[in-house]
């Protein structure tokens, strides 16, 4: 049993990258939900807008990982599915002063949409990463300044089925269209093909053994929220988000497999 959730996962690991990170979710009035505000206490993750909800247990999920490493998930949303605007809204001063809002797609889809235009309206930076997979409406797309969908999720946000690096290309400029103004598809082991400014970079990451890729791609959001909040420009953020999941799937659990900004692979990156 190991602690988890997208969101959770993404501030574990932007804390451990020394983000200063502020967590917006509901949890259980249960043991997983005091054992979640525990571990972020622990993470220098700020809870203050952590809601304790007594109407719905803290979300759970169960993984299965096979012989090569790769992953599926089976989700039980609980508290998750009734994080609310009024809960943003209580959390609105804190929105103002961040340099980088990241969200996923395991909370509400109303609430996305309207922290989507808060970050809008504020000219704030919205990272999206449209995990789990669904259909989203345009007008919540164009509000979007970085997506980070992998594969399949970039598959099913467009309609183009990625098979190889062409169609790849496709999917990245029919989300461009979307007036998106950076996309991210994470290809695995691949790296991670960026479009930005209308043109194509294929950023490379470091060749690892995979022992399980549980939350990999919440490390990835996680540095790159990180790098972007430093500054950094896109390819040199995205490769510090290369390098920081490719640590992580060399190690077993979610927010467990998270890297340290002082580990070696990383030290220096964005220095």
């Amino acid at each position: 049993m190991n602690a988890g959730g997208k969101g959770a996962n993404q501030a574990v690991a932007a804390a451990r990258l020394n983000g200063e990170v502020y967590f917006i979710v509901r949890v259980g009035n249960d043991i997983f939900g005091q054992q979640a505000i525990d571990l972020f206490n622990k993470e220098n993750i700020h809870t203050d807008f952590i809601t304790i909800d007594d109407a719905s247990p803290s979300g759970v999920a169960l993984i299965t990982v096979d012989d090569k490493g790769e992953n599926c998930i089976a989700v039980a949303s609980g508290a998750n599915s009734r994080l609310s605007v009024d809960d943003i809204k209580k959390a609105e001063q804190v929105l103002l002063h961040a340099s980088i809002i990241l969200v996923q797609l395991e909370i509400p889809i109303e609430t996305i949409a309207y922290i989507a235009s808060f970050a809008k309206q504020h000219q704030k930076k919205l990272i999206l990463n449209p995990a789990p997979a669904c259909m989203l409406p345009d007008d919540l797309l164009r509000k979007i300044a970085v997506i980070t969908p992998n594969e399949k999720e970039a598959s099913m946000l467009t309609g183009i089925e990625i098979t190889d690096m062409d169609s790849a290309k496709q999917a990245a400029i029919a989300l461009s269209a979307k007036q998106i103004e950076t996309v991210i598809i994470t290809l695995g082991e691949a790296g991670a093909l960026l479009y930005h400014q209308n043109t194509f970079s294929l950023i490379a990451t470091n060749k690892v053994t995979a022992i399980d890729t549980t939350a990999a791609g919440d490390v990835f959001n996680g540095a790159l929220a990180v790098a972007l909040s430093e500054q950094q420009n896109i390819k040199d953020a995205v490769r510090f988000a290369n390098i920081a999941a490719s640590i992580s799937v060399t190690r077993l659990g979610a927010q467990a497999s998270a890297p340290y900004r002082s580990e070696s692979e990383l030290t220096g990156l964005l220095d």
